[in-house]
């Protein structure tokens, strides 16, 4: 019997994070699961992945100072950074990415190449402060490039989403582009929101108590700035779903709508030795005492999810 009720709540359990990824692997930074438990089995679904060189455009909505801004524009940059950054760094971590495209049909020369491309300042919040997904979001992403590229729609914490902490801290989505050359074809997109003054507690752990589960004292954020490092966090979760599932035909287990994908399938793991409420055993600055897994460029230092290994079905960590 209790190995029957010990089932039944690990299928509740990823019947509910499943439900709250949302339709993009939109991620709780609170919600933490055992991975020793039963592997995760990832499907290829014969979708494309991303490919070619591709431009991560910044859209800013709201208000940010240039020190935040440079925090993400950094991360975007070291994803691609010179072998010489320290290790353990950024770029080693987005490696692990291609163990999904030698896994799908891709063609050895259909490789990715990430590059930070234009930043657009949307400082006085044209379309306002309280957005919906589904519409603002995505016309907000349609400012940037629409051809090869990646548009990240990042929210100040006084603009309000719909879901937002309540379902989702992010999400990522595509949209039919404008007319190129004659064509009409798709782009992708990322939603990530400043949470905060709204939910750190959801959205911006382990820098932040959590609203629920284990409890356990925050960790000191690596930039000193608890909304922007949980902005990081999500945002490379977003990235690695982006890339192996940017069409919702890619890489993921569950349903299409609201699948687990490379990061999202590893919730609440950092490091090796995690377990709900315990983001692992992680690197301290030794000045600051903030905690972190990933070297960047300009003495940047981040704290990046886990990557779920499609090959050999475990959350893969840095450190």
């Amino acid at each position: 019997m209790a190995s029957s009720s010990a089932s039944k709540h690990l299928l509740s359990f990823i019947l509910l994070l499943s439900l709250f990824c949302f339709s993009s692997a939109a991620r709780s930074l609170a919600e933490t699961s055992d991975q020793t438990q039963q592997p995760i089995l990832f499907q290829y679904h014969n979708g494309p992945l991303l490919t070619g060189k591709i431009s991560i455009n910044l859209i800013w909505y709201g208000k940010f100072k240039p020190s935040q801004r440079a925090i993400v524009s950094d991360f975007i940059t070291s994803l691609s950074s010179s072998p010489s950054t320290n290790q353990p760094s950024v770029a080693t971590w987005w490696k692990y990415i291609e163990k999904y495209y030698r896994l799908s049909n891709a063609k050895k020369t259909s490789s990715l190449s990430l590059s930070l491309g234009t930043q657009i300042l949307d400082e006085n919040y044209s379309l306002g402060k309280s957005l919906s997904v589904g519409t603002h979001i995505k016309q907000l992403a349609g400012k940037g490039g629409q051809s090869n590229a990646i548009n990240v729609v990042l929210t100040s914490s006084d603009v309000l989403i719909d879901g937002f902490c309540s379902s989702k801290c992010g999400t990522h989505g595509s949209s039919k582009s404008s007319f190129i050359r004659g064509k009409s074809s798709k782009f992708a997109y990322i939603w990530v929101g400043n949470s905060e003054t709204q939910c750190p507690g959801q959205c911006a752990w382990p820098f932040h108590q959590p609203i629920y589960g284990p409890q356990s004292p925050p960790l000191v954020a690596p930039n000193n700035d608890v909304g922007l490092d949980g902005m990081i966090i999500n945002l490379a979760s977003l990235l690695a779903g982006t890339v192996t599932n940017p069409f919702g035909n890619g890489f993921y287990q569950g349903p299409k709508e609201a699948p687990l994908e490379a990061a999202s399938a590893c919730p609440g793991v950092y490091a090796k030795g995690a377990y709900p409420g315990y983001a692992g055993d992680l690197l301290v600055d030794a000045t600051t005492g903030a905690s972190y897994n990933a070297n960047g460029l300009n003495g940047k230092k981040y704290l990046l999810p886990a990557l779920f290994d499609p090959s050999s079905s475990t959350c893969s960590t840095l450190v």
